[in-house]
């Protein structure tokens, strides 16, 4: 893992921010965690930290989000580097490079990656966190007790997570490939689920601003026409703009936050990394401050998930 200091100051914040006041001092720190040996369909999301980088610092764009906080500046977001995965216990590898980034004093927000890396990220997180509110956008529960024999495939890490407490509440967004055995599961761990008929008919997510949310984006929770280069498009989902909407909309703290199943192999336009690195600047912006009130108050007919 890459030394925080090592990377390059590139520019300073600008003097005064026009919609959102800084709130914090702590920076966000990207991590890559190039790990997609518990895919049970098609390798490919571990080359994927490195292309959404390219995407983040591309000339085609700038550092700007749309609260006008400028990523470039290094008490807004920092690299550390990635993860190196050590085969013969890749989570235990996982787990101790977000313990060792936290104890940096950062927030990270890491890149897959598969979706099995949420697990020993969260084991890492809340080590020093409060109680945990995990927000999950996918087109997937990834409630499995087991899949085809694995415990810890990409399509199980929930499971693992609420087995142990690692969260107090978990909400996940954009879910519609509900299988019975994941609809059990979500009923025994207490999980609240907005699928995409619940999203359409207007139901969101109530997070209070007294809760602390770690945030999980699966690119798949999308829909395809939006994020084509995943390894498991599923039709029907979110919009770029819905996703961004309930990041820019957070009015709790977001302690930490994955970005993980793009796959690059099957995204030759690029565009699904463009997307993920739209994402993580917009994370970073929110990891720096909580909206002020240009949003308008959540209407009496609001659903709680």
């Amino acid at each position: 893992m890459q030394n925080l200091s090592r990377r390059p100051r590139l520019k300073g914040v600008a003097d005064r921010i026009t919609f959102a006041a800084m709130a914090l001092a702590t920076p966000a720190a990207i991590l890559g965690v190039p790990y997609d040996a518990s895919s049970s369909f098609r390798r490919g999301p571990a080359r994927a930290p490195a292309t959404i980088r390219e995407a983040l610092w591309s000339p085609a764009g700038n550092s700007w989000t749309e609260a006008l906080i400028d990523i470039s500046d290094p008490n807004v977001l920092v690299d550390a580097g990635d993860v190196t995965i050590d085969a013969a216990d890749p989570r235990a590898g996982i787990q101790g490079g977000v313990e060792r980034l936290r104890a940096t004093n950062v927030r990270p927000i890491l890149l897959g990656g598969d979706h099995s890396v949420t697990y020993p990220i969260v084991r890492g997180v809340r080590a020093t966190s409060a109680p945990l509110t995990i927000v999950h956008i996918d087109a997937h529960a990834d409630l499995y007790d087991e899949f085809e024999g694995d415990r810890f495939s990409h399509a199980c890490p929930f499971a693992r997570i609420m087995e142990e407490g690692l969260a107090s509440r978990l909400v996940q967004i954009g879910i519609r490939t509900l299988t019975k055995h994941q609809r059990e599961q979500a009923d025994r761990f207490g999980v609240e689920i907005i699928d995409m008929r619940g999203w359409s008919r207007g139901a969101r997510p109530d997070i209070s601003r007294d809760e602390t949310v770690y945030l999980s984006i699966d690119l798949d929770g999308l829909d395809p026409a939006f994020a084509p280069g995943v390894s498991h498009p599923e039709p029907g989902g979110l919009s770029v703009r819905d996703v961004l909407s309930l990041i820019q909309g957070l009015e709790a703290p977001m302690t930490a936050a994955d970005i993980v199943e793009c796959n690059p192999d099957v995204d030759p336009s690029g565009v699904t990394s463009q997307v993920a690195a739209k994402f993580l600047k917009e994370i970073a912006a929110a990891m720096q401050c909580v909206p002020e009130r240009w949003r308008t108050a959540p209407d009496a007919d609001s659903v709680r998930a």
